[in-house]
């Protein structure tokens, strides 16, 4: 009895194996043979089989429209280019908005305070902050719809909409009742260039957060108003910057540069002419000393704008090596909807230097985390600039001047580990100190210092809220827990423009790039001076005034 049914079993799972095989060489049988490269009407006839198939024969009903996306989005996929992609029309729409730098709704920056969305800043001008909205409000309610546990996202689709349309919203005010307001919805325009403000009597400091539509026109505006002021030195700051439109990157650099220079290098499919594009007007401010500063996050344009300035030692970077882009992207509408973003062209500097990290070629060269590698500065491509300096290829601008430490310091470490996940209920027992120092009017101006008291203040929020942190680890950071009070508070009672003041105060990357520009006399004096190992910027280091 034991022998047949082994006998049996092993009978079964033959004819498994045998109708496995049959099922699998049935279909095999039905499509082309796989070569290493597929004639184009092979390949089509492939395609349609292998989709007929699924749409027909795969075990999960799959519907048409899905089974067309998912193929749209594996031949993107396959590209292995992590900035190519298909964008459907709500995607699109969000990439309009964000290139116009302009969208349909109320104007109105918004964050999580504990579990409730508060205004950062209304944007000026805006319909929010003609209705009277302040830094600090809660926005407890949209059109009498509770916000409570709200994320910004769906607080934006409830508050844009069509210019004209209404929409009404509730706010909390510390210290005040609840208020409702109704405005009708404008076309709001989000400012390419936010700050412009004069760092000392002759520098001049603005802010380019995105290439858009209007980046330049703003740009030229506020230089020429800081020129007024006196300003003979600038400090363009670039951190942070995404990037955007590859003709307003090109525009940039060329309020720099002089008729026939080159900004940058467009490289296309093999075989193609490259694309060279060179500067074509003089420059409006020739004598203005320049410093660029960048980041890990500047990027795209930002990059382009910073290489061709560094190239022909026109201006001096300053800061952390950027992100890398060398990419150029075009969008290709689709007539049925939505667009394709596709990589057309890689792009170089007028040196002839690629940002995009080195290619690793070999054996282990197949993941993306291995080919975007940084490499070490010893062996990126050198270039000479005709000032006889060198910068370096391959893995983003790399400053003339590294400033802006990354690492933390050793206490705030602990006690952000302290935190852990209750880091955001830290930050609400900041705001909500912040508060309470502007309605008893104790914080008189931007750059006051932050008190013993106001920082034990914001022990007993801690306390209050039974965030787990002990307090020897809470006193270690104090300095530092004050510095960010005071950002804070600046920014509640004053407005962004005294927070940024304070901050510009303790930030290093800033201060280094002033040490250069202060009183230079020319545009090449920021050079020299970066050369002279004499000149040396302490760190400002987080006081507590007791």
């Amino acid at each position: 009895m034991r022998v047949r049914a082994i006998v049996a079993s092993l009978l079964f799972g033959s004819a498994l194996g045998a109708g496995g095989w049959w099922l699998r060489q049935e279909r095999v049988e039905e499509l082309p043979v796989l070569q290493p490269e597929l004639a184009p009407d092979i390949g089509a006839r492939l395609f349609e089989q292998v989709q007929t198939l699924i749409a027909t024969r795969y075990v999960d009903s799959i519907p048409a429209d899905s089974l067309y996306r998912k193929a749209i989005a594996g031949l993107v996929d396959e590209l292995n280019d992590p900035y190519s992609s298909f964008l459907p029309e709500r995607r699109m729409q969000r990439l309009s908005e964000q290139m116009s730098g302009q969208y349909g709704g109320v104007g109105m920056q918004l964050d999580l305070r504990d579990g409730w969305l508060t205004v950062i800043e209304p944007v000026p001008g805006a319909p929010a902050e003609r209705a009277g909205v302040q830094a600090g409000d809660r926005l407890v309610a949209i059109d009498g719809e509770s916000t409570r546990g709200f994320t910004n996202e769906e607080a934006v689709r409830l508050l844009r909409g069509a210019p004209g349309s209404t929409v009404s919203f509730t706010l909390e005010r510390f210290g005040a009742d609840r208020f409702t307001v109704k405005v009708a919805r404008e076309s709001v325009a989000r400012r390419a260039v936010p700050r412009v403000v004069m760092l000392r009597p002759d520098v001049g400091y603005v802010d380019v957060n995105l290439f858009g539509a209007t980046t330049v026109e703003e740009l030229r505006a506020a230089i020429d108003s800081l020129t007024r002021q006196g300003a003979r030195g600038l400090l363009i700051d670039l951190r942070g910057n995404p990037g955007g439109l590859l003709e307003q990157g090109v525009a940039m650099a060329e309020l720099f540069l002089d008729p026939s220079q080159r900004i940058v290098e467009l490289r296309g499919r093999p075989g193609a002419e490259p694309e060279v594009l060179t500067d074509r007007e003089p420059q409006p401010w020739p004598r203005l000393a320049l410093a660029v500063l960048v980041d890990g996050n500047s990027a795209s344009a930002s990059e382009i704008v910073a290489g061709a300035l560094q190239d022909h030692d026109r201006a001096i970077v300053v800061g952390r090596t950027s992100f890398g882009k060398g990419s150029a992207q075009s969008v290709f509408p689709m007539t049925t909807g939505g667009a394709l973003r596709l990589t057309t062209a890689r792009w170089y500097t007028p040196l002839g230097r690629s940002i995009s990290p080195l290619v690793d070629t070999g054996p282990n060269a197949e993941t993306e985390a291995v080919r975007s590698r940084v490499p070490a500065d010893t062996i990126r491509p050198r270039f000479v600039t005709r000032m006889g300096r060198t910068v370096l290829g391959g893995g983003g601008i790399v400053p003339d001047v590294v400033a802006g430490d990354t690492a933390m310091p050793e206490p705030v470490q602990r006690f952000v580990r302290a935190l852990g996940a209750d880091a955001p209920r830290y930050r609400d027992a900041v705001a909500s100190v912040a508060l309470r120092v502007k309605q008893r009017g104790t914080f008189a101006e931007p750059l006051q210092p932050v008190t013993r008291e106001m920082v034990n203040a914001v022990w007993d929020e801690i306390e209050r809220r039974k965030i787990p942190v002990d307090r020897a680890v809470f006193d270690a950071a104090a300095p530092w827990i004050a510095r960010a009070l005071g950002y804070e508070s600046a920014r509640v009672a004053f407005g962004p423009e005294a927070e940024f003041m304070r901050r510009s105060q303790d930030d290093p990357t800033i201060a280094r790039a002033l040490r250069l520009l202060n009183g230079a006399a020319s545009p090449r004096e920021p050079f020299a001076r970066a050369e002279d190992p004499g000149i040396v910027v302490p760190m400002r280091e987080p006081t507590i005034m007791e």
